[in-house]
């Protein structure tokens, strides 16, 4: 059996050996041993104080820069459902009091909450003046509470910020109890050592010097250098090598643990480091070692003479793979995307190519030219989006379905374009948008003027916030006419903006606005009824004999793919008591090509309940023709640009007489839009072509001169 020869047990040798020796020198042994235990009290209670603090302080600043970079577009775009989740998943970590998002003025936007009671109001606690005050990361301790904030930054510009409070009271708590244990088993030591001194102090006096050397031998020394070790710890050096120690007591006991915390907190170091830099779901770059690799290269090239380009590509209408297949598709179509991205990268983009993933549905790309290479930056950066437009824009197989998406791509050059990364990145965030703007599935390159036509943008989504409360928007509505006898049958309902100093806003650029704000959401039902309330007005003027007006309106491709139209169309017409076969909605062709399986259950769920449903602008789509077989439609309004040329164009004459024959084979009722001049609308008479609207049958005018008409 091998025995054990403890800490205890030396201790007890020693003492008896200097009883016999050196008694005179017990009083000298006892205040060393209390100053020992003060001193070994005061280095452990430093160190990890400073530790503790010092490494949950820098843990906390980086998450709340991380937290206000993602917070950056959604506030941008004054997105709370996005800010909302942000602040939520944080508020879900351990240890976090509360997570506030507020604007430059200090008001809350949110809070973490559903309901967000604190919205709008002006942070007063007694942190919140330094809080509005920073323009940089800023760190507060409080009682109970570290409060760290961070502005919420767009370039230059400062949009507010975040602020999230950690908990102190369970470090302190952990940090007196391991003090109080610590504390504890010293008291318990001297205990014993006085009790051996008392039986055998007598024999210390000359063996005073022996006990001196032994006790920095064996416990002084060793806590020193585990002190020496816990501050290089505490610098950041976690890999940092403890003192080997053979001995078979409680101080080996606890440098050998020292030494096993160390490795731990080196490995998890190093973990924490490759899930700050990676993202989880493809494996690439994520956004903070994009940014520091990107800050990295401009320093290399700034005053080199060398050139860089950004790319960002975003897919075309991610949201609805999540919306109708669910976010294991939309992962699935993530990773397949970034597949497709990197092999493209690695084949075209060059040795110093760089991808990461910012987030979302969007990878960012650099590329820069290389020394001696006759191909510039801008032509490799062009050459790489052609062949990624095209890649992408292959289908994607998920879930045994083939989804057709497509990406949008922003380019950005250095030096010409910026020369900061800050600058670079919002450029080609820009740029990307632009070429979303001009029809997605395809690249733009960054130019001085995006900058203006986006500020314009953002202006007129701000002023279209709230434009219906204000009284700016309103319904017109276009007669719409049967051509068999000339009777007005029912109208379209067409939105306009009245700006109150730019006049009136032309529907193409404010829809445009507001479909690709989300606005169109809000917007759509408030329209939806309003037409039928002022249909229910029509209904009351007519001659009871005289056959119901229908109203049409138009409804939007993302008021399709929310899902919830079916709903809203119903409570609208049972708050307004409008019937069901009184109300027409018109939907595009290519909003309903994106899925048809998901548009022909739904427009199914609404004709059931007896509401109409037309096809708008037929003919401009991709399938033509073969869509009214697969697509659940009452009727299909020929767009005005094949009516347009009916009575010179014998082409556009063939189009309009085989989607008028086609249509009626199938049940389905033909509209001519545009109807300009008689003969147009005779030759659409003689062809059998149901209703008509147009400037020769009538303008759209308000609603209550569209009562006039009727009387």
């Amino acid at each position: 059996m091998n025995l054990r020869f403890g800490l205890q047990a030396k201790f007890l040798a020693m003492m008896v050996v200097a009883l016999l020796v050196v008694l005179a020198l017990i009083a000298l042994l006892l205040n060393r041993q209390e100053r020992m235990q003060r001193e070994v009290l005061g280095v452990s209670r430093q160190a990890m104080t400073e530790m503790v603090t010092d490494n949950l302080r820098r843990h906390n600043e980086g998450m709340v820069g991380q937290l206000a970079e993602s917070l950056a577009n959604p506030l941008y775009y004054f997105d709370l459902d996005q800010i909302g989740v942000l602040s939520r998943a944080t508020l879900r970590n351990p240890g976090i009091s509360y997570v506030i998002v507020y604007d430059n003025d200090g008001n809350v936007l949110h809070d973490g909450s559903e309901e967000i009671p604190s919205y709008g109001k002006r942070m007063d606690d007694a942190m919140a003046y330094e809080v509005i005050a920073a323009r940089k990361l800023h760190t507060q301790w409080g009682e109970s509470v570290m409060d760290v904030s961070a502005p919420i930054m767009i370039g230059a510009e400062r949009l507010g910020g975040v602020r999230v409070g950690y908990d102190l009271k369970t470090m302190r708590q952990f940090q007196e109890q391991a003090l109080s244990d610590l504390r504890g088993r010293l008291d318990a030591l001297g205990q014993r050592h006085m009790i051996w001194i008392g039986l055998l102090g007598v024999g210390l006096l000359a063996l005073g010097a022996l006990m001196v050397y032994l006790i920095q031998r064996f416990l002084v020394q060793p806590i020193r250098q585990l002190a020496e070790a816990s501050m290089e710890i505490e610098a950041g050096h976690f890999d940092t090598n403890t003192p080997p120690s053979k001995r078979h007591d409680e101080v080996g006991d606890l440098m050998r643990a020292f030494g096993r915390m160390s490795q731990s907190l080196s490995r998890h170091d190093r973990d924490i480091r490759r899930m700050a830099y990676t993202d989880a779901l493809t494996g690439l770059a994520n956004r903070l070692a994009f940014r520091e690799s990107l800050d990295q290269r401009l320093l290399q090239l700034r005053g080199a003479g060398r050139q860089l380009a950004l790319l960002f590509a975003d897919i075309d209408d991610f949201k609805r793979v999540n919306d109708t297949l669910g976010h294991d598709a939309g992962d699935d179509v993530l990773l397949q995307f970034a597949n497709r991205i990197q092999e493209t990268v690695t084949r075209l983009g060059g040795e110093d190519a760089l991808l990461a993933r910012f987030g979302g549905d969007e990878f960012v790309i650099l590329v820069q030219d290389d020394e001696g290479h006759e191909q510039g930056v801008r032509a490799r950066a062009s050459h790489l989006a052609d062949v990624l437009v095209a890649e992408l824009g292959q289908p994607i197989v998920v879930h045994d379905r083939q989804v057709f998406l497509g990406t949008s791509i922003g380019v950005t050059l250095f030096p010409e374009d910026a020369s900061g990364a800050t600058a670079l990145m919002k450029n080609g965030d820009i740029a990307m948008y632009q070429a979303k703007v001009a029809g997605k599935n395809c690249y733009r390159f960054y130019s001085r003027a995006m900058d203006q036509a986006v500020e314009r943008r953002v202006h007129l989504e701000h002023e279209l916030r709230g434009a219906w409360d204000r009284g700016e928007l309103s319904l017109v509505y276009q007669p719409v006419y049967r051509l068999g006898d000339g009777a007005m049958v029912g109208a379209e309902a067409l939105l306009r903006w009245r700006h109150p100093e730019q006049g009136l806003v032309a529907p193409s650029v404010f829809i445009d606005v507001a479909e690709q704000s989300g606005l169109i959401e809000t917007l759509g039902p408030q329209v939806l009824r309003a037409a039928c309330q002022d249909a229910v007005r029509w209904q009351h003027v007519r001659p009871a004999a005289s056959e119901p007006l229908f109203v049409s309106v138009n409804v939007s491709p993302r008021q399709l793919r929310s899902g919830d139209l079916p709903n809203v169309v119903a409570a609208c017409l049972h708050d307004t008591g409008l019937a069901a076969h009184n109300l027409h909605l018109e939907l595009t062709e290519t909003a309903v090509i994106g899925d048809e399986i998901h548009a022909s259950n739904l427009l199914a769920r609404l004709r059931s309940t007896g509401v109409k449903v037309w096809l708008d602008d037929f003919g401009t789509g991709f399938s033509g023709l073969s869509h009214l077989r697969r697509v659940p439609v009452d009727g299909v309004k020929i767009d005005r640009s094949f009516i347009a040329d009916v009575l010179r164009d014998p082409d556009d004459l063939a189009l309009t007489t085989a989607i008028i024959a086609m249509a009626h084979s199938l049940g389905i009722t033909v509209v001519a839009e545009g109807v300009e001049k008689e003969g147009q609308y005779a030759v659409l008479r003689e062809r059998g072509c149901d209703l008509a609207q147009g400037y020769w049958l009538g303008h759209p005018v308000g609603a209550d001169e569209f009562m006039t008409l009727l009387g």
